[in-house]
């Protein structure tokens, strides 16, 4: 006879393994960054995100066989989820415990929508609000007349097993960047300061993160260290919200960081950027299936608080491969794939899945907006603004089903929605949009320094953040630097071939010119040139080769999260 308590602790278990192999893979964050094996660092990264997936699956077979012919009694179903509800009451991070049990119920289940028969459903509540517990946490007085002994202690409390470079000068240099800042916000001087004790990984850095105190008021601070020939040094401090924010944001890889409790983390983080919504901090912490939860009881909270707000089309220029969509409430866009896709567009709907797929996995370097896939997304019909329903209906039939007073969406992707750059650069003042142009261009340069090349660089492809951060969102054609062939413009031998209105020479599908860029960007005038001439690399074949020869060699160039200005002297 199946037992409801047995099966609960069979999910109970398999959480637990793989709650410890996360953390396991964590914890190589560290000698990584220890002996720079940044492709050790990539690799790592990569086998956490497939890590859950795996997990699930690995469970779901286990108990398909425990339940035979009882796999899809609901009856059961409710009974393992009392009794597993029962088994973590006392748990840390049960928020977890309860993605990874809904995560697999939904696949037994086929669930779309909720089903809260036989899931954990709470849209009436934050997350955290049951979190209490301080989170680890290195706490100091800063000594007004010997600040830098301070940070020669904070550094030391951080040990590794390749030395400091220059210990002494790195703690007086960021004492004396927290002073500069802390002055400049009227909170001279530096009362105290404290960091979490667990260290932040990502890419080719570590990140002591944590807050510094004036005489009024905190601030967030972040101090960032790099491990070079001669040892590891602090290479930045950042202290304003703007930017520790794009250092979370979700234009980023996942930080790897071994966190006792993922909660207590959040809900820390969350003091530091309040205006930063908890699924993003969970998402940019690695646990991005929480983050898809989290989003989603975010989203239905609002929704059902706001009946009168109708979903409708994003503003901007209409996708040829996806429909976009937007509650205007909301800083999020829907996006559905269209059943055929205009020319020159060729590609499929199944390719289309494996470009979002694979920047799942890609380094992003804050210009790759983080795309979550939703299956059976439901919403009342009535909630439809009208030509945006007729527009689902007529283009995106085969992912959109009726279902009496709703319809389903058989797959969409949710992205955090920013303003097209287009849209843009007609708001802003000449210097505002030759800034963006600018940022456009560093994009399009910092993308290919970590082998993506994307593709179609139209200025509808790309949006603005809140922060004013250029961020390429539209991934049909996204392929690797490495794929190209990067190719100069060929010169005409006859006038006849000067005028031609179609290429005299044959092009092969990975055949690139980039002096030809300018043509297809729909930058006005004054501004391509101010992108020529800031960017030119940008129009030179001869770069791209050169970035590809290193590539190849396994030479990636280092992409800093965060403008020189904020690199200490």
């Amino acid at each position: 006879m199946l037992r409801a308590d047995a099966i609960a602790q069979q999910i109970h278990d398999a959480f637990d393994d793989y709650h410890a192999r996360f953390a396991e893979i964590s914890r190589r964050a560290r000698p990584r960054f220890e002996q720079r094996d940044w492709a050790g660092a990539r690799a790592d990264a990569a086998e956490r995100l497939d890590l859950y997936d795996a997990c699930i699956g690995d469970c779901g077979r286990r108990l398909a066989a425990t339940l035979g012919t009882h796999a899809h009694d609901r009856a059961l179903w409710a009974q393992v989820r009392d009794h597993y509800a029962a088994s973590i009451g006392d748990a840390i991070d049960t928020e977890l415990y309860k993605t990874f049990y809904n995560t697999l119920s939904r696949r037994f289940f086929g669930t779309r929508g909720v089903d809260p028969a036989v899931e954990f459903v709470a849209l009436d509540i934050e997350p955290t609000d049951a979190i209490t517990r301080p989170v680890a946490r290195h706490s100091y007085a800063v000594s007004e007349r010997r600040p830098t002994d301070t940070f020669i202690r904070v550094l030391g409390n951080y040990r590794f097993d390749v030395p400091y470079a220059h210990l002494t000068r790195c703690a007086a240099a960021i004492a004396i960047r927290l002073q500069d800042d802390l002055a400049h916000w009227g909170e001279h001087p530096v009362r105290g300061i404290e960091l979490l004790d667990t260290v932040f990984y990502r890419e080719r850095r570590a990140y002591l993160v944590g807050r510094v105190f004036g005489e009024h008021r905190f601030s967030p601070c972040v101090i960032a260290l790099v491990n070079g020939e001669d040892g590891i040094r602090a290479e930045a401090v950042l202290t304003r919200r703007a930017d520790v924010a794009q250092l979370f944001g979700v234009s980023r890889s996942y930080f790897q960081a071994d966190l006792p409790t993922v909660g207590d983390a959040v809900v820390f983080l969350r003091s530091l950027l309040p205006q930063k919504p908890v699924d993003e901090i969970y998402t940019v912490l690695g646990r991005a299936k929480q983050g898809k939860t989290e989003r989603y009881r975010s989203f239905f909270r609002y929704f059902h608080a706001h009946p009168a707000e109708r979903l409708v089309r994003a503003e901007g220029t209409p996708g040829m491969v996806m429909a976009v969509f937007t509650l205007p409430g909301q800083p999020l866009v829907f996006k559905v794939i269209r059943d055929r896709f205009a020319w020159p567009k060729n590609t499929t709907r199944e390719e289309v899945q494996a470009q979002y797929e694979r920047v799942f996995r890609l380094d992003r370097v804050g210009r790759l907006l983080d795309a979550q896939p939703f299956r059976h997304l439901r919403f009342p019909r009535a909630r439809v603004d009208p030509a945006l329903l007729q527009e689902l209906r007529e283009t995106c039939a085969a992912s959109l089903e009726e279902d009496g007073e709703d319809i389903v969406l058989r797959l969409c992707y949710v992205q955090r929605r920013l303003r097209p750059l287009d849209l843009y650069l007609r708001e802003q003042t000449a210097e505002g949009a030759r800034q963006a142009a600018l940022d456009y261009g560093q994009a399009i340069i910092d993308l290919a320094r970590n082998d993506i090349f994307p593709g179609d660089m139209l200025l509808k492809n790309f949006g603005v953040s809140r922060h004013r951060r250029v961020v390429f969102y539209d991934y049909d054609e996204i392929r690797a630097v490495s794929e190209c062939n990067f190719r100069d413009w060929p010169k005409a031998a006859s006038y006849e071939e000067q005028v031609a209105a179609e290429p005299w020479f044959h092009v092969d599908p990975e055949d690139v010119f980039p002096e030809r860029f300018g043509m297809f960007m729909g930058l006005p005038g004054p501004l391509l040139a101010a992108l020529k001439t800031v960017h030119g690399a940008i129009f030179d074949p001869q770069w791209w080769r050169t970035l590809q020869a290193a590539l190849r060699r396994g030479e990636w160039p280092d992409t800093p999260p965060y403008p020189d200005a904020l690199r200490l002297a």
